[in-house]
């Protein structure tokens, strides 16, 4: 690698600018780049050298560098090669990975790039050392062996019988045909792996029309497949039992060992463990694993060491006659996890985003060395805010564990949770592929490992009750995942327990019971992103849980503050406001802004302290690494699959998906039924081994999803093709059918029938009519601010019709479950008479016509009676109540147009002065949460700049966000 430069080549001046492959051919030992259309096709006798560049979440770019040898390239081309990738590297800032990639022994990071395989092509462009021409030739019959479960290695072999073994898989490519032959000792996995290089084959080679041909080791003639695969070779024949030559695989792994690089000549480490302190930042070095030779080289050192670091590496190849080991070269502060993991106790990696500071020292070190470096250009941040992938209309049911057994929560307790409780939670809803199911367990950061056991164990029962179709999550307070929220709307979480596993783990302890009580003093936290997602958190009574960021409802029994922060913004004031009602809903608050504090609030937090500002940031979504997993006699055992597709995931196999956030374990249909049952362990397993050492909780959220009812939030990280997950058969089955078919499967399984409740028996979907999510109705009494007219009706038979509601609710309800009928849960309370004439109401059919917008006058401000209305037209009808239930409410007439959009009723029209919140002449008898709905059609699109139709198919957070804007919210 003794070449003299003095600048980076020109050529990589602009590269890794953006994601994607880039590829260089080394030709008359100069760099020329390779068209995009020919990326992925190589020549025996050529050099390449790759960049793969990736934009990470974090607004970073991550580059792998390859150089590519062909077999028959020259020793100056590959010279060349790896010393242009040095100069790319330089070019890159020193961040990239580098890899020595040599044919038919490729990583298998490399191989992800050009899946399903790469078939070099002999040949190979003049070079100063020999000549190579590619012939143009006639189809010519050719055999080729894989290798590989889920990544494969292809090679060509004579063709020939004696080539033929019982162990791996083999394709015969013909004029007209294309045969897989599968070897008796190869796996299911393999021979699906395989098909894919068919299917390459058969695309490439006959523009896909061709026939194709699964012959199975040990049938003969008998099958007209098999006979006309052995005619080939001259007639059946046995094989021999040991393989032809030896499979393809790394150099047998040994003891790792440390050797310094000084000036060419490597020093073997003396320390019988390896720690990341023997590495110094003025040097380089060679870590010697058997099948890889790491070259990891100081930021303090010069270009020729890490030059001759190379060189050293490459010797020691030599010496050994390791043709199967891999370089890998690496800057110091950019290690791999593999690397890392080499040593004992490395140090937390620090995110991969550098910092401009740290541009300018790399640019100036290189310049010093002679390069003409330009910084590279800063990432653009992947502007990516993860939203809630789950409808938020379905239904929820939530129990609480009382020891080994669960107690069914009302309506109105299912949203009530204690940090000393574990809770079950079934939320069924409408998803892509049919109506499905979220089975999850809770546990409160003071709950008790007996009851979480039990709650896992209840949980696993349900599922298993479903048949598995149903998806499993494991949630700790404090850690909960997006989709966790929006599916209870509106959660407080209170201090203690009422369960008696905890009751009687603090008696037993003799710890102070601190459950919440409503007559003593709490604070809470509240936050939120919206009226649908809202949460009150109950902190330590102490001004040092205090965030400047946030809102805080305080109180002393009957005296209640609400603490504003100087940061927060007017969505959490409002919905503050909207969590008075249910913590403390008949006593009026006293608003506190940020320094302009009464004594009292600080008597009641103890003293006053310093609080922090900075709002809680939970885990962030990371870019998503899939695992191949193999549990066995307890023992896990992990391997990445690289640039992961839907395809990569097997029937047979268990899979884990890391986000960081989250972790996903996907359970193929035909998983081992006694490995299925340890889907959830094998999760658990996953975090602590962290194998991205990235210090990741043990209380990271676990899902555990089966083959065929994947969710969306979990289907969103790949292109998903819900057609492959419903088709039967095994992986080889399921792909022979496509490859031969040369169209996408067919979903040969019905949709995913409705998923029953637990405790019901019945369907807990309500079907589409009863989605809504405000709901209209008029009861006598006044409507309070913020709340839904449902609402209102269900909160009478709870609350004192005398109270004085002064804060806002939630405006969501979700319609009561059924009672039970199991005898294994309470039964909810029963319905009343007033509950049963709102489901009335709500499930006769809609009044199809209304009059027309009424006209401003005098009158027009005030509610209509029902004698003063209107007469309607003659296309427009009446409803009589008593038709369907003589409970009904009084008729509702609709607008047809209006009523195509969500909740419009549009019963009256009152100006928008009246319809503001801060109104001095409020509009009255009106749900106040769909202010919009009493705009005229003009005045509506002058204020929204749209028309109701297209005001109502904006996402509910969009809309809110209007609202709010010009006061109607």
């Amino acid at each position: 690698m003794a070449v003299s430069m003095k600048e980076v080549d020109p050529v990589f001046q602009a590269a890794g600018q953006k994601d994607g492959l880039e590829i260089w051919r080394i030709e008359k030992l100069q760099v020329v780049p390779v068209p995009k259309e020919s990326h992925g096709k190589f020549f025996t006798g050529d050099s390449y050298v790759i960049l793969k560049t990736t934009a990470l979440k974090n607004g970073s770019f991550r580059h792998d560098i390859h150089y590519w040898l062909g077999k028959n390239t020259s020793q100056d081309e590959a010279g060349t090669a790896a010393i242009k990738t040095v100069e790319l590297d330089a070019a890159l800032g020193g961040r990239a990975v580098q890899y020595r990639e040599v044919q038919g022994n490729e990583t298998e990071k490399f191989l992800s790039y050009f899946k399903p395989c790469i078939i070099p092509e002999e040949g190979g462009v003049a070079s100063g050392f020999r000549h190579t021409e590619v012939n143009e030739r006639e189809h010519q019959t050719r055999l080729f062996v894989c290798r590989g479960k889920h990544t494969v290695h292809v090679k060509e072999v004579p063709f020939a019988r004696s080539s033929l073994n019982h162990d791996d898989i083999f394709i015969l490519d013909t004029k007209s045909k294309i045969f897989q032959f599968n070897g008796s000792n190869s796996s299911i996995q393999e021979r699906a792996k395989a098909l894919e290089v068919v299917q390459y084959l058969k695309d490439t080679n006959h523009d896909g029309k061709c026939e194709v041909a699964a012959v199975e080791d040990g049938k003969l003639m008998a099958d007209a497949d098999a006979g006309e695969f052995w005619a080939l070779f001259g007639g059946f024949a046995p094989l021999p039992r040991k393989p032809f030559s030896e499979l393809n695989g790394k150099d047998s792994a040994s003891t790792s060992k440390l050797l310094c690089v000084n000036k060419g000549q490597t020093a073997p480490i003396d320390s019988e463990i390896l720690t990341r302190e023997l590495l110094d930042s003025t040097k380089c070095y060679l870590l010697d694993c058997g099948s890889e030779i790491y070259a990891w080289m100081g930021r303090e050192t010069t270009l020729e060491e890490r030059k001759r670091a190379g060189s050293a590496a490459e010797e020691l190849l030599r010496e050994g006659n390791r043709s199967r080991s891999h370089i890998i070269r690496l800057m110091e502060g950019f290690e791999t996890v593999i690397f890392r993991s080499k040593f004992d106790k490395w140090p937390k990696k620090a995110d991969a985003v550098v910092s401009d500071e740290s541009r300018g020292k790399v640019a100036a070190l290189l310049k010093r060395q002679g390069f003409n470096f330009k910084s590279p250009a800063k990432a653009a941040p992947v502007k990516q805010e993860p939203q809630p992938q789950i409808d938020c209309t379905g239904n929820l049911q939530v129990w609480r564990v009382n020891g080994s057994e669960k107690t069914f929560l009302s309506f109105s307790e299912q949203c009530k949770f204690y940090s000393g409780d574990c809770y079950i939670f079934q939320y069924t809803y409408p998803g892509e592929n049919g109506d499905e199911c979220l089975i999850g367990t809770w546990f409160g950061k003071k709950s008790v490992q007996e009851e979480r056991s039990a709650a896992t164990s209840l949980a696993d029962k349900m599922i298993e009750s479903l048949k598995f179709q149903a998806v499993l999550v494991r949630v700790y307070e404090g850690k909960e995942p997006i989709e966790f929220f929006p599916i209870f709307q509106n959660l407080v979480i209170y201090k203690g327990g009422t369960s008696t596993g905890y009751k009687k783990f603090i008696s037993e302890k003799g710890i102070e019971d601190d459950t919440y009580s409503e007559s003593g003093v709490a604070l809470f936290r509240v936050q939120g992103s919206g009226p649908e997602n809202m949460q009150a958190i109950q902190v330590d009574t102490a001004a040092s849980s205090l965030n400047s960021s946030y809102c805080y409802i305080l109180h002393d029994g009957d005296t209640v503050f609400t603490w504003i922060g100087n940061l927060s913004s007017s969505m959490d004031q409002e919905l503050a406001e909207r969590q008075l009602d249910v913590i403390k809903p008949n006593l009026q608050s006293r608003l506190l802004k940020e320094g302009s504090e009464y004594d009292q609030f600080w008597k009641l937090l103890g003293v006053k302290s310093e609080y922090s500002s900075q709002k809680i940031v939970r885990d962030q979504e990371s870019d998503p690494h899939l695992f191949a997993c193999t549990f066995s006699k307890g023992v896990l055992k992990v391997r990445e699959i690289f640039n992961f597709t839907q395809d990569d995931l097997m029937t047979e196999d268990i899979f884990i998906l890391d986000c960081r956030s989250c972790v996903f374990v996907w359970v193929g249909q035909r998983v081992d039924t006694k490995i299925r049952a340890q889907a959830l362990n094998i999760g658990e397993k996953f975090l602590e081994l962290d194998i991205l050492m990235e210090n990741v909780s043990r209380e990271t959220p676990l899902y555990v999803i089966t083959e065929g009812s994947e969710p969306q939030y979990f289907t969103r990280f790949f292109t998903w093709d819900f057609a492959k997950s419903a088709m039967h058969g095994n992986s080889f089955e399921r792909r022979l059918s496509i490859v031969k078919d040369g169209v996408k499967p067919r979903a040969d399984k019905p949709k995913r029938r409705p998923t029953t409740s637990a405790h019901t028996g019945r369907s807990s979907v309500p079907d589409k009519s009863q989605r809504s999510r405000s709901m209209s109705f008029s009861p006598d009494r006044v409507r309070v601010r913020g709340r839904s007219p449902a609402f209102n009706a269900l909160a009478a038979n709870f609350e004192n019709p005398n109270a004085r509601n002064l804060s806002t609710p939630p405006p969501v309800v979700r319609k009561q479950l059924p009672k039970s009928v199991s005898p294994d849960s309470s039964k909810p309370p029963p319905r009343t008479a007033s509950i049963a004439a709102i489901s009335a109401s709500l499930e006769r059919p809609k009044a199809t016509l209304i009059p027309k917008s009424i006209k401003a006058n005098p009158e027009a401000n005030k509610p209509q009676t029902e004698a003063s209305k209107p007469k309607p037209e003659t296309n427009a009808k009446e409803i009589n109540p008593t038709n369907d239930n003589p409970a009904a409410t009084p008729t509702v007439q609709e607008d047809v147009k209006e009523s195509q959009a969500e909740g419009e009723e549009g019963l009256l029209v009152y100006p928008y002065d009246r319809l503001r919140t801060s109104s001095t002449n409020p509009a009255t008898d009106i749900d106040v949460t769909r202010r919009e709905t009493y705009l005229s059609s003009t005045e509506f699109r002058e204020r929204f700049g749209m028309t109701k139709e297209a005001f109502a198919k904006l996402p509910k957070w969009k809309q809110n966000r209007l609202k709010i804007a010009l006061q109607l919210f």
